[in-house]
C-alpha cells in the first residue's frame, strides 16, 4: 500500500532550494572555471555567502505551513539521534554511522523531509562538536542532497527488493557525499606544488584530471569505508528500523489534521 510523504516542498521552498542549489553548486565547481589566481581568491566568498543562504532555506522550510507540529517534533528527534550518531565514528576513515539512519528516515518519510532532516542533523552535529567553519554550508547541503536522494525512490518496493535498493542507495550516497566534500576541499588541501594540486587558470582538462586522481586516492581511504559501514548497518539493522519508523508514521497520523473537541461543561455540585 502506497502512503504519501508527510511533507512536500511548497512553491516557496522549491524556489529557495533552486536558488541555493545554483549558488552552492557554483561554490563546489568553481575550481574548474577559475581563469586566474584572482578568481581563486574570490572563491572564498562562495563559502561565506552559502552559509546564510543555507540557513534561509532551512527557515523557509520550517516556516512552511504544510510542516505541522507533529512533523517538526519528529524532525527534531531524528535530527538529534543522527547528530548523536555522527561522533561515534569520529569521522575516522569515513566511518560515520549517521548516514544509515538518515537514509532509512528519508526512505520512510519522503525526499523533502529527508532533505530537511539532513540539513538540520548536520547543523546540530556541528553545534555540538564545534565543527563550524567555511565548510559547514557545504556539509549541510551535501547531507540534504543525500536525504533528498534517498527519499526519491518508489515507496511500493518492499521486502528483499527494498533491502537491495537500500544497499544501492547507501553505496551511492557515500560516494556522492565524498565527491561533494572533495570538491570543496581539494583546492586548499595539498598546497600548490604537487602533481595533484589545483592550478588556477590551468584549464578544465588539467584540473579535472588532477581532481579525479586526488578523489580516487581520497575515496579509497574515506568513501569506500563509509559505504561499507553504511551498507552493513543497513543490512543488519535496516528491517527493524524501517518497521519502527513506519509504525511511527502510521500511529502518529501525520497526514490527519489535529482537531480539538470541546468538552461538555459539567454541572456544579452544591
Amino acid at each position: 500500500m502506497k502512503t504519501p510523504d508527510i511533507y512536500r516542498f511548497s512553491r516557496k521552498s522549491q524556489l529557495t532550494l533552486f536558488l541555493v542549489s545554483i549558488f552552492t553548486m557554483a561554490g563546489f565547481t568553481w575550481p574548474f572555471f577559475a581563469q586566474d589566481k584572482g578568481a581563486a581568491h574570490f572563491a572564498q566568498y562562495f563559502f561565506w555567502t552559502a552559509i546564510p543562504l543555507t540557513f534561509l532555506l532551512l527557515i523557509a522550510q520550517l516556516s512552511d505551513k504544510s510542516l505541522d507540529a507533529k512533523s517538526v517534533a519528529l524532525l527534531g528527534m531524528l535530527a538529534a539521534l543522527i547528530a548523536a550518531l555522527r561522533p561515534l565514528g569520529a569521522g575516522a576513515v569515513g566511518l560515520e554511522p549517521m548516514w544509515f539512519l538518515l537514509i532509512l528516515s528519508a526512505r520512510v518519510f519522503g525526499g523533502a523531509f529527508g532533505f530537511l532532516l539532513g540539513v538540520l542533523a548536520m547543523l546540530t552535529s556541528a553545534l555540538f562538536t564545534g565543527g563550524i567553519g567555511p565548510w559547514l554550508s557545504y556539509q549541510l547541503f551535501a547531507a540534504g542532497v543525500i536525504g533528498l536522494f534517498a527519499g526519491s525512490f518508489l515507496k511500493s518496493i518492499r521486502g528483499k527488493s527494498e533491502i537491495f535498493l537500500l544497499i544501492f542507495i547507501s553505496i551511492s550516497s557515500s560516494l556522492i557525499y565524498g565527491l561533494l566534500m572533495d570538491l570543496q576541499f581539494w583546492p586548499w588541501a595539498i598546497g600548490a606544488n604537487t602533481q595533484l594540486s589545483f592550478i588556477p587558470g590551468g584549464g578544465l582538462q588539467t584540473n579535472l584530471q588532477r581532481f579525479f586522481t586526488f578523489h580516487f586516492l581520497s575515496a579509497m581511504a574515506w568513501d569506500i569505508p563509509r559505504a561499507i559501514l553504511t551498507t552493513v548497518l543497513t543490512i543488519s539493522a535496516g528491517p527493524a528500523v524501517l518497521t519502527a519508523l513506519r509504525r511511527t508514521k502510521k500511529r502518529a497520523a501525520f497526514l490527519s489534521p489535529i482537531e480539538f473537541i470541546e468538552r461538555a461543561k459539567q454541572p456544579e455540585v452544591i
